[in-house]
């Protein structure tokens, strides 16, 4: 006789696997069970963490047989907002698909549209931007720098990356008024010159950060444990990297050496080349894409720093151009291409010669980067899997824009 379930049981139990959504499929060969395939869903997370994602795995056991990462619960629709603003009005919208790299995101907006008007940058705006867009990078790296660690159980290095954003998030607060969203640049330059003394002060935080940097090779590079963790884990081969469009740190620490900044330089990292650095790595893994990250923040303080010297030898000048009341691009289309925290970052600007753009097309790093899970993840193991997701050093923002 079979026995009888109470009701209330019955709809706890069913209650459970909705909100799991895990299923379990055996497959019988014989009458004899051979294996049994689990479909589990990580996530979607709240957006309280880093954001909302969703990985749908297939576990035969321990080990990932097929993974698919499901976006768009962040969703906003950046592009067709960007369709009903004028140039001035998108600076605030692009600034926020990857809330680490901010100044960045706004660079690529004003580069397009003054590339459509033909409109030179006075020299101290470009000098300006190329500092402030290293200190960005430092930012989010730092950010990723310290929560890496984190999500393998190691909290201490956060409290020292945040240490070290505070030194740099106090200088760009100062001159722009934010500290995430910055909405500095302008079309045709900056908001504001520099404030009295704040050069001196950029430079002596500059120095502060590069003076600890070392902390991370003692705490995180020399712990066994976070190496065995991610030494040989998820390792992105150059031909996974290419098949998927993956820039930026991931990219060079598979060996794909690519790097706008020095390839198709921008702003002023075309007299720069002496002092820049285009870090790659060959192995590939979790612990690559950690090192990349460390090495080009030290490189990026060493651009910091030749960006100031050169804006103290500068003569004084103004940092934007003056513009119409109602700005229009001219009718064209243009494609502006920007060497990201994260990795490439572009606009496609197509103009019918309104004040707003007929077509602003973004192409953002981590909407990339993150395709290249379906493959990498099979094969690997569940615990992996986290090592893995944290070292692909991305923001949900800029996946689901």
């Amino acid at each position: 006789m079979t026995d009888l379930v109470p009701l209330e049981k019955e709809a706890d139990r069913l209650s459970f696997m909705t909100q799991t959504e895990t299923t379990a499929t055996t497959v019988s060969i014989g009458g004899a069970a051979e294996s049994t395939d689990m479909v589990l869903n990580i996530g979607p997370q709240h957006p309280s963490t880093h954001g909302v994602l969703r990985l749908k795995l297939v576990l035969d056991g321990e080990l990932i047989s097929a993974a698919e990462p499901v976006v768009g619960y962040m969703h906003r629709g950046a592009e067709k907002l960007f369709e009903a603003r004028d140039y001035r009005q998108i600076i605030v919208l692009a600034n926020r698909h990857d809330w680490l790299s901010a100044f960045s995101n706004e660079l690529g907006v004003v580069m397009g549209v003054e590339r459509m008007l033909g409109m030179e940058v006075p020299e101290r705006a470009v000098w300006l931007r190329t500092l402030l867009a290293e200190l960005n990078r430092v930012l989010n790296h730092l950010m990723f720098l310290g929560s890496y660690p984190l999500e393998l159980g190691g909290i201490t290095p956060v409290f020292y990356s945040f240490r070290e954003r505070e030194e740099l998030q106090n200088v760009m607060e100062e001159i722009s008024g934010g500290r995430m969203h910055y909405m500095f640049n302008r079309v045709g330059g900056l908001k504001d010159d520099l404030p009295a003394g704040w050069r001196d002060r950029a430079r002596q935080a500059v120095a502060a950060v590069r003076s600890r940097m070392g902390t991370f090779d003692k705490l995180v590079l020399g712990n066994e444990i976070f190496r065995g963790r991610t030494r040989n884990v998820g390792v992105l081969s150059p031909e996974l990297v290419h098949a998927y469009g993956v820039s930026g740190p991931l990219a060079r620490a598979s060996g794909v050496d690519f790097d706008l900044r020095r390839d198709e330089p921008y702003l002023a990292y075309g007299e720069l080349q002496d002092t820049l650095k285009v870090v790659t790595r060959q192995e590939g893994d979790c612990l690559a894409r950690f090192e990349v990250l460390l090495d080009q923040v030290h490189n990026s303080l060493d651009l910091a720093d030749a960006c100031l010297d050169r804006l103290r030898d500068l003569p004084p000048g103004p940092v934007n151009q003056k513009l119409p009341k109602v700005l229009k691009a001219p009718e064209g289309a243009t494609y502006t291409w920007t060497e990201n925290p994260l990795g490439l970052n572009g606009y496609y600007l197509v103009s019918k010669g309104e004040k707003t753009p007929y077509r602003l097309k973004l192409r953002s790093a981590s909407y990339n980067n993150i395709q290249a899970l379906t493959q990498l993840l099979p094969g690997t193991l569940v615990a992996d899997m986290v090592a893995i997701l944290g070292s692909f050093f991305f923001v949900v923002g800029d996946i689901d824009k």
